[in-house]
């Protein structure tokens, strides 16, 4: 009986370290890109150190191993609410998820950046007065990633990412962090794409990084009070929901008032 225990004991440890060594090489090739291209923080293979942690992974999907997104989580943890943090924690595992659900070639650190950073123009740390909440992300995101040397053209694809993470119809048929960015969005939060993952993938997501029991009414509640300082921000844009259903002082702008009342004649 002993040694049966023993036995057990040592296969156990086996398939922790085979994991533990699986995990290390999968990071290890998504540093590199899955596009095959360099990872975006331009960082040799050395400037690693393996280290045996817990590590996400859901569908095949993990967090990259790199020190770019080791930075990227610091910061949006540090930065935003625990609400905000879990929820672009989500977002990155939906869109990324859904990236291979549409057979997508894609870096995971250019995603994982656009998805950690959409939300923080929400913040008052990096709202400012008179832009979207979306350009605001996008802006601090580009900040970001230009401080960390990244390629200007990988920082571009993370900026349009964030900055039309609310218009839908348009995101789908752009570069892949664009378009998965928006996907992860929209199944996150409007939950568009429910039906697409399976029970045991979004438990897993989920339970990694948990929905409030009210998430619903916490995230709107979370949108108006990132917004309701500059409302004529949110013309033409799903936000104006958002400002309509907090607030019964809030006049929507309209489209056709605006083309009516302008100075042209006839």
């Amino acid at each position: 009986m002993i040694e049966r225990v023993r036995f057990s004991a040592i296969l156990g440890r086996i398939s922790t370290l085979t994991l533990v060594a699986a995990n290390w090489l999968s990071c290890d090739m998504d540093r590199a890109g899955q596009d095959g291209s360099p990872s975006p923080s331009r960082k040799p293979p050395n400037d690693q150190a393996p280290q045996e942690k817990n590590v996400t992974i859901v569908h095949g999907v993990s967090i990259p191993d790199s020190k770019l997104c080791h930075t990227i989580t610091e910061f949006i943890r540090d930065t935003e609410t625990e609400l905000l943090f879990k929820h672009s924690s989500r977002v990155y595992f939906f869109g990324a998820i859904a990236g291979q659900q549409r057979g997508l070639t894609f870096n995971p650190e250019l995603l994982y950046a656009a998805t950690m950073f959409h939300d923080i123009g929400l913040m008052p740390s990096h709202s400012s007065q008179d832009l979207r909440f979306e350009v605001d992300g996008a802006n601090a995101a580009r900040d970001f990633l230009e401080s960390h040397h990244v390629d200007p053209s990988d920082v571009e694809k993370v900026w349009a990412g964030i900055a039309l993470h609310t218009t839908p119809g348009v995101p789908e048929f752009m570069h892949p962090v664009i378009a998965l960015t928006t996907a992860g969005v929209e199944m996150d939060v409007l939950g568009l794409t429910y039906d697409k993952y399976d029970d045991a993938t979004r438990e897993a997501v989920v339970s990694a990084f948990p929905r409030t029991p009210q998430f619903k009414e916490d995230i709107i509640q979370a949108f108006y009070d990132g917004i309701k300082h500059k409302p004529d921000t949110t013309f033409g844009n799903v936000k104006a929901d958002v400002l309509a259903d907090k607030d019964p002082r809030f006049h929507r702008g309209n489209f056709c008032a605006v083309i009516r009342s302008s100075h042209w004649h006839g």
